[in-house]
């Protein structure tokens, strides 16, 4: 299991509908809010939808 932090950029399942799948964890906790990097569109979702969407994690803040 992967502890997510903010600033961690995720590959999600499924695309945004502005074509992108790439989004930037901005807020954790029992609600994730993740910034869609191709729109810049902020979507609230709650922990469990959240983990259970994520494909992989391309970039943690940790690396950095």
């Amino acid at each position: 299991m992967h502890k997510y932090i903010v600033g961690d950029i995720v590959k999600m399942r499924k695309p945004h509908p502005c074509g992108s799948d790439e989004w930037e964890v901005t807020r954790t906790g029992m609600d994730f809010r993740i910034k869609c990097l191709g729109c810049g569109r902020q979507v609230m979702l709650p922990r469990p939808k959240f983990e259970k969407g994520v494909k992989k994690v391309l970039r943690s803040s940790t690396d950095l």
